[in-house]
């Protein structure tokens, strides 16, 4: 597949077809509160931070958006336990408080559900790398959600993450993308996105009854979802593991 890579500030023009792309996120994984108030802002208010890429035919088939952020601040400096979302809300606070970002971190990597198994998550992940060190960064960190965790919604988020190949590469296929393009593995993020919601809107999202108390698996979930049908609510707190990309 023959791509062109560009950025939002270079071509402003194509923020809707951007953001209209087709993707293939669980219904509940779109709606962690710190997502639904800061994602959707990033192409708007960072657009050189948004990356997308062009087939042949002049079709959206991927995008990656990241955010600079201050992560040597004072009362910061490690990457947070609350991984994606605690990201994206210092992003935004240092904007609107002009602080001076140190650090990039990536927020997503999405590909459309036609073009997906062809190399194209590898690549705009390098065009991220690429972006944040022509603006003057030397380090991206990377809230990673590994995409065979749900297939072992059961096993412990540490003891998977460190799992590896023969070859010493991460077990986890977008965790090895990570490694492959120089990234270490830092730190867990236990709570990188938090879905708390209605038991109706857990059937309406999966399909699922949610009639009996405990943890419920979920298609697409990394972990178990817990469910309380006595207080009418069911809860999803999604690990994430730290990568970091050195530039």
């Amino acid at each position: 597949m023959e791509l062109k890579v560009s950025s939002l500030a270079e071509r402003p023009e194509m923020l809707d077809r951007v953001r209209d792309m087709a993707d293939s996120w669980p219904a509940f994984a779109v709606e962690d509160l710190s997502g639904n108030a800061h994602y959707p802002r990033i192409p708007v208010e960072l657009p050189e931070y948004v990356q997308f890429a062009e087939d042949e035919y002049g079709e959206v088939v991927a995008h990656a958006y990241s955010v600079p952020f201050a992560l040597h601040a004072e009362g910061r400096g490690a990457l947070p336990a609350r991984g994606w979302s605690e990201v994206l809300v210092w992003a935004f606070s240092d904007l609107r408080r002009d602080v001076r970002p140190d650090t990039v971190s990536a927020i997503s990597v999405v590909v459309a559900p036609r073009a997906q198994g062809r190399g194209l998550s590898g690549r705009m992940l390098a065009a991220m790398r690429d972006n944040a060190r022509a603006h003057g960064f030397r380090e991206v960190v990377a809230p990673v959600r590994p995409n065979a965790k749900h297939l072992e919604p059961h096993t412990p988020i540490e003891e998977y993450a460190r799992r590896v190949r023969p070859d010493g590469l991460p077990h986890d296929p977008w965790l090895r993308v990570h490694a492959r393009a120089g990234a270490t593995l830092d730190s867990v993020a236990p709570a990188s996105m938090t879905v708390s919601a209605s038991l109706e809107e857990w059937r309406r999202w999966t399909g699922l009854p949610f009639d009996t108390a405990g943890d419920v698996e979920v298609p697409g979930a990394l972990v178990p979802v817990h469910c309380e049908p006595e207080r009418g609510y069911a809860v999803y707190v999604e690990p994430n593991v730290w990568m970091r990309h050195a530039l």
